[in-house]
């Protein structure tokens, strides 16, 4: 091969990577909007199912940092979505990991009304074991909803637990982590809600 024909593989080469980059820029440019518009439309479904029903602002828009707290699973800080009725604050939605499954983490959206009830609890992400673990997904079973109406005093401090550990939450066949896990991080959310109702009755988003 002459260096003629050196430079002119060269060249078509190179043409074809920068081609090659502007096609894969193009793509991403197109399809950005798409994913983000999905992203927030699986939010927005979410949050209406975890949240009271009535709000009448964009809690999607209320996103506010939280400062790292140990009831919200630990360092790297976690969301709260506000719902508002007019300017009165009718619940919160908290993502919160518990960070004790089986096979890692499990990030939850936990809603909680003004009251201090559980208004819905999410998995948002998990790594559990399908079949055994990932019944804890309201798409695989019911359980997920049995924290709906329950709050600090109901079923109290000893109630909030596995019924293996004497509480009064069902855990799944050859795997009690995993719930045992999600039941602990909803009641710390409830707790953290006690402990700064206060501040975030106040906060702005």
């Amino acid at each position: 091969m002459n260096k003629l024909q050196i430079v002119l593989t060269s060249l078509v080469l190179a043409a074809f990577t920068v081609l090659g980059v502007g096609v894969v820029a193009f793509m991403h440019q197109q399809t950005e909007p798409l994913i983000q518009a999905q992203m927030d439309a699986e939010l927005n479904r979410q949050l209406a199912a975890v949240l009271p029903a009535g709000f009448d602002n964009d809690p999607a828009a209320s996103a506010r940092k939280l400062a790292d707290d140990v009831l919200l699973g630990g360092k790297g800080g976690t969301l709260v979505y506000t719902a508002r009725r007019g300017e009165a604050v009718i619940g919160w939605a908290l993502r919160v990991i518990a960070p004790n499954g089986y096979s890692g983490a499990i990030h939850l959206l936990v809603g909680v009304d003004a009251q201090g009830l559980v208004n819905g609890v999410r998995v948002i992400t998990h790594k559990e074991t399908p079949g055994l673990g990932d019944p804890i997904e309201e798409g695989k079973s019911n359980w997920i909803h049995g924290f709906t109406g329950k709050n600090l005093d109901n079923p109290g401090a000893k109630g909030w637990h596995v019924k293996k550990d004497g509480g009064v939450f069902d855990q799944f066949t050859g795997a009690t982590i995993t719930p045992r896990a999600v039941v602990q991080a909803v009641h710390n959310a409830l707790l953290y809600v006690e402990q700064h109702r206060a501040e975030l009755l106040e906060a702005k988003s």
